[in-house]
């Protein structure tokens, strides 16, 4: 999905309902992490929510202190899935590419063979790091999470990553709030033509660069409102 809804720094007691308000509102992909401490929480809002399994997408990444060996970082999948309390998730990146962060994306490449996950990647890998990454793994990352929003464009990255087909997806989309982005005057009055917010405007100019956006806001009904209207090339 283009768009998914993110539980970075969000209480473990307070996920589950942030969650299940994501899906009512339409959302279908769910991003968490083991560092964020909330995975039985995204888990059990899964199982509560009525959706079928099928149609979500849910997300998790291994931790630096799990990507130490390839078995630590398949070990890593293994203890998502408990703590889930799913059969299998849609997507397992590698939170940071430290230490041998090789051997550790041999683990979830593992777990992706073994049914564990429908697909492997990467999170925060710069240029650079994913070319030499790309190039020597059997299985080349689905997707690149790394921070992706008007203060910080980094088109360079995502040439990168369009020559080696991984997806962008931003986390942070919305800068976290800095850069004065929710009144920015530009945003506001680009916002103001198409009747949206500058928040929508910043979405959907990633969206239509091909960007993979996991707003994580409390506004989950306006950040997923932004498939009505279109930014003409001078407002991009």
């Amino acid at each position: 999905p283009q768009i998914g809804f993110g539980v970075f720094q969000i209480p473990a007691e307070q996920t589950k309902q942030a969650v299940l308000a994501a899906l009512r509102a339409g959302y279908r992909l769910i991003d968490t992490a083991a560092a964020y401490m909330n995975e039985q929480a995204v888990g059990a809002a899964v199982k509560k929510c009525g959706v079928p399994r099928e149609e979500l997408f849910i997300t998790t990444k291994v931790w630096v202190q799990d990507q130490k060996t390839e078995e630590t970082a398949y070990e890593a999948v293994k203890a998502s899935l408990a703590r889930l309390n799913l059969s299998y998730v849609d997507l397992v990146l590698l939170h940071q590419p430290m230490g041998d962060y090789f051997a550790a994306y041999r683990g979830i490449e593992k777990a992706y063979r073994g049914g564990l996950t429908k697909a492997v990647g990467v999170a925060n890998f710069y240029p650079a790091i994913l070319a030499n990454l790309c190039e020597n793994v059997e299985i080349i990352p689905a997707v690149n999470q790394v921070e992706l929003h008007p203060f910080f464009v980094q088109e360079s990255a995502l040439e990168n990553m369009k020559a080696y087909g991984v997806v962008p997806q931003a986390w942070g989309p919305l800068a976290e709030g800095k850069h004065g982005i929710f009144t920015d005057p530009q945003l506001t009055a680009i916002g103001q033509k198409h009747g949206k917010s500058a928040a929508q405007v910043v979405l959907r100019w990633n969206a239509q660069r091909g960007v993979s956006i996991i707003p994580k806001s409390v506004h989950v009904e306006q950040n997923i409102d932004i498939w009505d209207f279109r930014l003409i090339d001078a407002e991009m």
